[in-house]
C-alpha cells in the first residue's frame, strides 16, 4: 500500500491528486521551481522539495532531481500529473529503479505511444513522406508531448521548412525532444477521444466519448463527455480501437485515445499515456474518481469486469490568463480574485494573491458543470462563468461564456476550426456601460470622510477611467443633490463602497465594486468589467521611436531572424524577433516593409512587458508617424 505520494508536477493537477491523497489517507509531497516557492500546491502539500531554477528545463523535467526529492522525503511512489514528465519513459524507469511506486503505465507503453510516430505505426497509420502541393493542407506535429506545442498548420508549400524548424524548436524547448512528423490537416473534423482505464489483470475500459474540437493554437478550451451526435456505430468503433491501442501497449492505468472525426470515419491522432486535463467531465458522467483509480490500479486493483453505467452530461471550460482578443496573448500579475457561484466544479491551481508568472503554462483553473442533459450542463457552466469574479489580469472568462452560447456550440455543429471562424466576434467587447458611473459612485463614497452627501446641489464631478483591455476611455459625470447622488439618465438607488444599485429605464441593478491598486472591477450578473482609473489631464504620452517594436508580455527571447543586423532592409511581416512566454512561442513581426535601424533583442534576454526590442523605420514613414507593434503567436501563423 502506498502511504506517502509525490507530484512530479505543479500549479491545478498537483493540487488535483493531493486532493485524493488526502481522501485516500496518503501523505502528499510537492517539488517546486524558485518561481513556484509560494504556490498553491506547495502549500497544500504535506511536505515540498525545491527544485533550484526557475525555467521547467532547470526544474519539472529533471527526472534526476525529483527522484532524488522523492528518496528525500520518503515517498514510495510518484504520480507525473500531466505534461512535463508524465509521457518520458527513461522518467518512468528511473522512478521504478529507485524503489518506488510508478502512478502510470508501464514505461515499454509509454515508449511505444509517446512518440506520435511510433504510435501511428502501431495502429496501422503510415506519416506523410515528401509532402507535395496536393498533400496541402498539412499539419507538423511534434512526435513527443502535446498541449499544442510543436504543431503548424501548412497550406503553402514555401512556408513548409520555416515551419518544420519553428516546431523543431518549440518541441525540444518543451518536451527535450525536437522530433516531428508531418499528416494530412482534415478540415471540419471534431477532436473526439477516449478515456480508458486498464488494470495489470486484462481488464480494459472504456469510458466513453469526449468531445475537445474548440480549440485555440491546437490547445483545447471546451471540453464535454459524452461526445455530442455520435452514432452508436461510430461510438463503438472509437472504444474497439481505443481498446486495441491498450491491449497492443499492455497498457495499465489511465490513457486517452484521440481521433479526429469527419463525418462517420474516425482518423486515430495519437494515445497520450497520461491523465488528461479534461478528465473531470469522464469522472462526473461516470461517477468516478480517476486519479483514485490510478493510484489503486498500481497498487495491484482488479476492475470489475465493466465500467460503471454513465449518467448525464458534463462540460469543462479551461480559465487562461491571456487576452483573446490580442492573438491570445498570455497575461501576468497578481491574482486578487477567483470566485465561481457554487454548482459546479472548479479546479485550481491559484488562490487570491497569488501570482501569475511568465514560466508556465497560462491556465488559472478549470470550471466543470455535470447535469442531466447537454442543454443543462452548458448553460449552468455558462451561468456560472458569467457571475464569476475573476479579477487580475485579463483572462478568456468572456469568451468562454459567448462560446457556450453560440448557436453552432450548443446545436453540436462545432469542429476545430470553430475559432478561426468566430474568435473575432467572440471577443468583440461589450461592457455594462453604467460600469464606469458605478465605479466612480464607490470611490467617492469610500473617500467621503462622513460617509454622506452634501444637502446643496454641487457642481459636476468628472472622473475618466479605461476599459481593459481594449484601451476604451471613458468620461463619468455625476453630482450630489439633497436626495444624494444623482447622474444624467440613472436613478442612484443606493451607493456603498463596493456596492452601487443603479436604475435604469425602470430595471434595478447591483454593481459590485472591487478595487486593487490602480485597477477597478465592477460585477453584475451579467459579467465583470475591468477598469483603470485615468488622471482628469491625460498625461504626456511617452516617446518613441516610429516604428518601435515593443515586447507585447514578459518573457524571454529565444531567437532572432538569421543574419538580422542593423541597417538591413526587411518586409512587411517578417518575423524578427521570438519571445517564449508561459510555455509558447510568440513571434514579433515588421510592421511595415523598410529597414532595421536598433535591434536590441539577444537570445536568452529576459524582458517585461514595452520593452524595445527593434526599430523599424517604414519605407515611406511619414516624420513623426509611429509605425505600429505586430506580434504574431508562433501557433497562429502560417
Amino acid at each position: 500500500m502506498i502511504s506517502t505520494l509525490l507530484v512530479a508536477n505543479r500549479g491545478e493537477i498537483a493540487c488535483r491528486v493531493f486532493r485524493t491523497c488526502r481522501d485516500l489517507g496518503i501523505t502528499t509531497v510537492a517539488v517546486h521551481s524558485d518561481a513556484d516557492a509560494g504556490a498553491l500546491h506547495v502549500r497544500e502539500a504535506d511536505t515540498a522539495v525545491r527544485l533550484p531554477g526557475a525555467a521547467p528545463s532547470e526544474t519539472y523535467l529533471r527526472g534526476d532531481l525529483v527522484v532524488k526529492a522523492a528518496q528525500a522525503a520518503g515517498a514510495d511512489a510518484v504520480h507525473p500529473g500531466y505534461g512535463f514528465l508524465s509521457e518520458n519513459a527513461d522518467f518512468a524507469r528511473a522512478v521504478l529503479a529507485a524503489g518506488l511506486t510508478w502512478i502510470g503505465p508501464p514505461p515499454a507503453a509509454i515508449e511505444a505511444m509517446a512518440s506520435k510516430t511510433r504510435a501511428k505505426e502501431l495502429m496501422g497509420v503510415e506519416p506523410l513522406g515528401d509532402v507535395t502541393e496536393a498533400d496541402l493542407p498539412v499539419l507538423v506535429k511534434a512526435a513527443a508531448g502535446g498541449g499544442g506545442r510543436g504543431m503548424r498548420v501548412v497550406r503553402d508549400l514555401a512556408d513548409l521548412p520555416g515551419e518544420l524548424a519553428a516546431a523543431r524548436a518549440e518541441a525540444a524547448s518543451a518536451f527535450g525532444d525536437g522530433e516531428v512528423f508531418v499528416e494530412p490537416y482534415v478540415e471540419g473534423g471534431r477532436h473526439v477521444e477516449v478515456q480508458i482505464m486498464a488494470d495489470a489483470h486484462g481488464t480494459v475500459w472504456p469510458l466513453g466519448t469526449r468531445d475537445c474540437s474548440l480549440q485555440r493554437r491546437h490547445q483545447k478550451v471546451i471540453e464535454e463527455s459524452p461526445a455530442p451526435g455520435l452514432t452508436p456505430e461510430l461510438v463503438a468503433e472509437l472504444h474497439a480501437q481505443a481498446v486495441r491501442a491498450a491491449r497492443v501497449t499492455d497498457y495499465r492505468g489511465a490513457g486517452t485515445v484521440e481521433f479526429l472525426v469527419a463525418g462517420e470515419r474516425a482518423h486515430f491522432l495519437e494515445m497520450n499515456t497520461r491523465l488528461q486535463v479534461e478528465h473531470p467531465v469522464t469522472e462526473a458522467v461516470f461517477g468516478l474518481d480517476l486519479v483514485a483509480l490510478q493510484i489503486r490500479i498500481a497498487e495491484g486493483l482488479a476492475l470489475e469486469k465493466d465500467p460503471p453505467a454513465a449518467h448525464g452530461h458534463a462540460v469543462e471550460a479551461r480559465l487562461y490568463a491571456e487576452d483573446p482578443a490580442a492573438d491570445w496573448a498570455p497575461q501576468t500579475g497578481t491574482l486578487h480574485r477567483i470566485d465561481v457561484p457554487g454548482g459546479v466544479r472548479l479546479d485550481t491551481g491559484y488562490t487570491a494573491g497569488d501570482t501569475i508568472g511568465v514560466h508556465y503554462d497560462a491556465m488559472l483553473a478549470k470550471a466543470v458543470a455535470h447535469a442531466p442533459t447537454r442543454a443543462e450542463a452548458v448553460r449552468k457552466l455558462a451561468g456560472a462563468l458569467e457571475r464569476a469574479a475573476v479579477h487580475g489580469p485579463v483572462t478568456n472568462r468572456d469568451l468562454l461564456v459567448r462560446s457556450l452560447r453560440h448557436p453552432e456550440f450548443t446545436e453540436g455543429r462545432m469542429d476545430t476550426g470553430f475559432y478561426d471562424r468566430h474568435a473575432a466576434a467572440l471577443t468583440t467587447s461589450a461592457p455594462d456601460p453604467h460600469a464606469p458611473l458605478a465605479a466612480a459612485l464607490a470611490d467617492a463614497h469610500g473617500r467621503s470622510r462622513f460617509g454622506g452627501w452634501r444637502n446643496l446641489r454641487s457642481q459636476p464631478h468628472l472622473k475618466r477611467y479605461r476599459t481593459e483591455p481594449d484601451g476604451t476611455e471613458h468620461e463619468v459625470r455625476y453630482h450630489h443633490t439633497r436626495q444624494g447622488p444623482a447622474a444624467d439618465g440613472v436613478t442612484v438607488i443606493d451607493v456603498r463602497p463596493g456596492l452601487v444599485v443603479l436604475e435604469v429605464d425602470g430595471v434595478r441593478r447591483q454593481y459590485r465594486v472591487h478595487r486593487y491598486g490602480d485597477r477597478v472591477h465592477v460585477g453584475t450578473p451579467d459579467g465583470d468589467t475591468a477598469l483603470t482609473p485615468l488622471p482628469l489631464l491625460p498625461e504626456p504620452a511617452a516617446r518613441r521611436a516610429p516604428g518601435s517594436l515593443l515586447a507585447p508580455m514578459p518573457g524571454t527571447v529565444v531567437r532572432v531572424a538569421e543574419g538580422l543586423a542593423e541597417g538591413q532592409p526587411v518586409t512587411a511581416g517578417q518575423p524578427l524577433v521570438w519571445l517564449e512566454a508561459m510555455k509558447m512561442e510568440h513571434r514579433i513581426c515588421a510592421p511595415a516593409a523598410g529597414t532595421l535601424t536598433a535591434l536590441h533583442a539577444v537570445p536568452g534576454r529576459q524582458v517585461e512587458v514595452g520593452t524595445l526590442l527593434a526599430v523599424v523605420q517604414a519605407a515611406a514613414q511619414a516624420t513623426g508617424q509611429a509605425a505600429a507593434q505586430a506580434a504574431v503567436p508562433e501557433e497562429n501563423a502560417s
